[in-house]
């Protein structure tokens, strides 16, 4: 039996980068580049990301995981310092959760790094509002978050949410809703957002799958910042993904998200994303249809498609990737590099200057040709990880 090879991009863009940009490529080239890697072993191509950790027993060295992100959410922590928490029963209580819970986890003013004992179901009760310096981390069980309303990260920063299902959210209702060990307040009730990110930085949500919620799959407004979504398997949804408040918003200047190695997935209409005011790195990502549009905005923000693979749906009215919600756009900063398109795909630039994201040095990453991201997205979606060994699956 052949033995399993594992090579990470990075890697791989040393050995081949001057063939990848000397030449077209054909359409097997991901394949052909993958077997020349070597001929006596599998080669399974992982993203820089699941490379950092995948390799390792990762259920003894949990941690780990916090130095794997890339982008503008880089610095996320989460609970990489604090003890590990036990999550051992679905139940909820808003307002007086019990240790056991997920939500007594959560609401910790500590870091905390958040793990299930076996698989459940959590059916909230109301928004689950997450501390700073939280990781809520699935791998071993098959978690998922489904059928009440879903996540709130409000006025944080440091939260890492890894490898659960988040689906048929539904709106929370008005209400008390306790956010911490000392304080409980009284809340109008969550629009039935998957996850709503909420003037709050430092945010890093990966290998996750989200779909049908009331409202959309992932915002992040209200001048929420550094925030990286990656790994991600989104489904079956109208408004996929919002990042910034609204057209008039000024403070969602500060905005900043990275968007890679995602998959948008089958039943996907429109939003991924759409962005207002700030600035978005899309990298790497796989679209597989939208009904509308795949990248929209408005209020002029800036917005970088970077080696992505979009594949357009059959309907010819709706073969281009972008939709500028409003007019006088043409100024605006929107460039595509390295995408592949299919199927008649198309995507329109406009404005002038660099949109380059301006990474530190500890943010930046090699962005592959729009080619290689069927390989690098196959793993979108939680990860059955099973224990005592690497997470190969």
């Amino acid at each position: 039996m052949a033995s399993l090879t594992l090579i990470s991009l990075p890697l791989l863009l040393l050995l081949f980068l001057s063939f990848a940009y000397s030449s077209p490529l054909p359409n097997n080239a991901s394949a052909s580049l993958l077997y020349n890697v070597s001929t006596i072993s599998t080669v399974k191509l992982m993203n820089v990301i699941d490379s950092c950790w995948r390799t390792i027993n990762w259920a003894t060295n949990r941690e780990a995981l916090a130095d794997c992100s890339v982008g503008f959410g880089k610095a996320s922590i989460g609970g990489k310092y604090g003890p590990i928490y036990l999550v051992t029963t679905p139940y909820d209580d808003p307002v007086n959760p019990t240790p056991g819970t997920l939500r007594f986890g959560v609401i910790q003013s500590s870091p905390l790094w958040i793990i299930f004992a076996t698989d459940m179901v959590i059916t909230l009760k109301n928004e689950l509002i997450v501390n700073s310096f939280k990781t809520i981390d699935g791998r071993g069980a098959n978690v998922e978050i489904a059928y009440g309303p879903c996540i709130t990260i409000h006025g944080v920063t440091d939260v890492i949410i890894h490898g659960i299902s988040i689906h048929d959210c539904k709106p929370g209702v008005a209400g008390l809703v306790r956010s911490s060990p000392t304080y409980v307040g009284k809340r109008g009730g969550s629009d039935g957002d998957a996850v709503s990110i909420f003037s709050s930085s430092n945010i890093w949500i990966d290998h996750c799958y989200l779909a049908r919620s009331a409202d959309g799959l992932i915002d992040v407004i209200h001048a929420s910042t550094d925030v990286t979504i990656s790994n991600n398997y989104f489904a079956q949804h109208d408004k996929v993904m919002l990042l910034g408040h609204s057209d008039d918003f000024a403070a969602d200047e500060v905005m900043k998200v990275t968007l890679v190695f995602n998959r948008f997935g089958e039943g996907l209409i429109e939003r991924m994303p759409r962005v207002r005011i700030g600035y978005a790195h899309v990298a790497n990502n796989r679209y597989d249809e939208w009904k509308m549009y795949a990248i929209g905005g408005s209020a002029n923000p800036t917005i970088f498609s970077e080696g992505n693979y979009f594949i357009a749906p059959d309907d010819p009215g709706s073969k281009e990737v972008t939709k500028r919600e409003t007019n006088n756009w043409e100024t605006w900063r929107w460039q595509s590099s390295k995408d592949v398109f299919i199927n008649g795909a198309y995507f329109v630039p406009s404005g002038h200057g660099s949109s380059d994201p301006l990474y530190t040095m500890t943010q930046s990453f090699i962005v592959a040709p729009g080619y290689m991201v069927p390989d690098l997205t196959a793993d979108a979606g939680p990860l059955h990880c099973l224990l005592d060994r690497p997470c190969m699956l």
